[in-house]
C-alpha cells in the first residue's frame, strides 16, 4: 500500500517555522524560571536598644539596594529579600536569633550585624562554619583577627586609628588619650593604638574605658580630666561617645575630641548642643551620603529620590548597608544561574578590586577587610559637618 505523501505549502511551513521559535522561547523561559530563586539576606542586629538607630539605618540602605536590583529585574532573574530580626544589641541573642533564622528563612548570606561581643559569640558558636554561610558587612569597635567567611566592607579599625594618628601629628598633637569599651578585644585596641601613635613620634598618656553595652562613662571622665591630653581619641558606640562629650565638657575637659566610624555623627547631632559638637572629629569608612563627589554617592542619592519611603533618615549608616549590599549583588551575580551558600565566599575572595564608583571593595583569603578608605568628618561652629 502506498502511504501518502504530505506537502506543505509555503505558508504552513513558515507557521510551522515560528511554532517551533515560539517553543523554544517558552522552553527556554522556562528554564530559566526553574532556576530563578528569591536570594534571602538575613539580618540579626540591633533593632531596639542603644544603637537601634544604626542597625535601622544599615537595614534600611540594603534595602534601598535590593529594591532597585529587583525592579530591574534582578540578577541572573534572581530577586532578594532581607529579612531582619532584633537582638537588641544583646550579644546572648544574637547567636540564638541567628539559629533560628538559618533554620526557618534560610538565609544565602548574612549582613548587617553589630557588636563585639555579638560577632565574637557568634563567631565562637561555629554556626557559620556549620551552615557555611557567609557574613557580610559588620561594625565592631575593636581589632578583629581575619577569620573565615567574616567579610567587612568597610577599612578596619587599625586603618582608622592610623589615620586619626596621622592627622593629629600633622597638626603637633602628640600627647594622646585613648577612651574605649571594656571586654576581651581591649589589649589588641590598646596595643594597637599605641603602636599607631609610636609611629608618628606621638604617645597614648592616657586611657580609660566603660562597661560593654552600656554607655556609662563617668569614671572615665575623671581619668581625662587630670591627665589632660591634647586630644582624646573615642572608639565607642553612638551613646557611649555622645554621653562622654556630654560630660567631659560639662567637667571643664578641654582636650580635642576625635572620634572613631562607629560613633554615628547622626546621633551624637540629635544628642548634643551645637556648642558640645564644635570641633568634633569623625572617622569616616564610607563616602558621604550627603554630597555627591563620587558615581558610589550619586547611585545613593538617585535611590534615594526614587524611595517611596525611608524607614530613617539618611546617614552613615545607611551608606554602609547600601555598599554592603552591592557586594552582596556581586557575589551572588558572579556565581550565575545557580548561587549557593557555599559559593558566596568563593565568589567574595574573588573580588579582588570590585569598584563601586569611586569605592574600591577586595578581598583574598586571609585579608576579609574590603577597604582602605577613611576620611574626617570636622563638625563646624554651626554643628554642620565640613569635610
Amino acid at each position: 500500500m502506498v502511504k501518502p505523501r504530505l506537502t506543505f505549502t509555503g505558508d504552513a511551513v513558515k507557521k510551522l517555522d515560528l511554532a517551533s521559535i515560539l517553543l523554544a522561547g517558552v522552553t527556554l523561559v522556562a528554564a530559566n524560571l526553574v532556576h530563578a530563586a528569591q536570594i534571602v539576606v538575613g539580618q540579626v542586629a540591633p533593632m531596639s536598644g542603644l544603637d537601634a538607630n544604626q542597625g535601622r539605618a544599615y537595614a534600611a540602605g540594603m534595602q534601598l539596594l535590593f529594591s532597585g536590583v529587583n525592579k530591574a529585574g534582578g540578577v541572573n532573574g534572581h530577586t532578594f529579600t532581607l529579612v531582619r530580626k532584633d537582638d537588641g544589641g544583646r550579644p546572648e541573642d544574637t547567636v540564638g536569633v541567628t539559629r533560628q533564622m538559618l533554620a526557618q528563612d534560610k538565609p544565602l548570606v548574612l549582613a548587617g550585624y553589630f557588636g563585639n561581643r555579638n560577632i565574637s559569640d557568634l563567631v565562637s558558636s561555629g554556626l557559620l562554619e556549620k551552615d557555611k554561610i557567609a557574613l557580610v558587612g559588620y561594625r565592631t569597635a575593636e581589632i578583629r583577627p581575619e577569620t573565615s567567611l567574616l567579610y567587612n566592607v568597610r577599612a578596619s579599625l587599625r586603618d582608622e586609628i592610623n589615620k586619626l594618628t596621622e592627622h593629629l601629628a600633622t597638626i603637633g598633637i602628640t600627647r594622646l588619650g585613648l577612651f574605649h569599651e571594656e571586654g576581651p578585644g581591649a589589649a589588641a585596641l590598646i596595643a594597637a593604638a599605641d603602636d599607631a601613635a609610636k609611629k608618628v613620634n606621638a604617645s597614648i598618656v592616657s586611657k580609660a574605658s566603660y562597661p560593654a553595652g552600656t554607655a556609662r562613662v563617668s569614671p572615665a571622665i575623671e581619668t581625662f580630666v587630670k591627665a589632660a591630653p591634647q586630644a582624646i581619641i573615642m572608639v565607642a558606640s553612638g551613646a557611649a561617645a555622645a554621653g562622654f562629650i556630654e560630660q567631659y565638657r560639662a567637667g571643664g575637659g578641654a582636650a580635642q575630641l576625635f572620634a572613631h566610624s562607629g560613633a554615628d555623627i547622626e546621633q551624637l547631632s540629635k544628642r548634643l548642643a551645637e556648642e558640645q559638637m564644635q570641633g568634633i572629629a569623625i572617622a569616616q569608612v564610607t563616602p558621604s551620603p550627603y554630597k555627591i563627589s563620587s558615581k558610589l554617592g550619586k547611585d545613593f542619592t538617585d535611590a534615594v529620590a526614587k524611595a517611596d519611603k525611608l524607614e530613617v533618615p539618611v546617614s552613615y549608616a545607611m551608606m554602609e548597608g547600601y555598599i554592603a549590599a552591592k557586594v552582596i549583588v556581586e557575589a551572588v551575580r558572579r556565581q550565575g544561574p545557580r548561587p549557593t551558600r557555599e559559593g558566596m565566599a568563593p565568589a567574595l575572595d574573588g573580588m579582588d578590586s570590585f569598584n563601586l564608583g569611586g569605592y574600591v571593595v577586595g578581598f583574598k583569603p586571609g585579608m576579609r577587610s574590603g577597604s582602605k578608605f577613611v576620611e574626617l568628618s570636622i563638625i563646624s561652629g554651626s554643628g554642620k559637618i565640613r569635610q
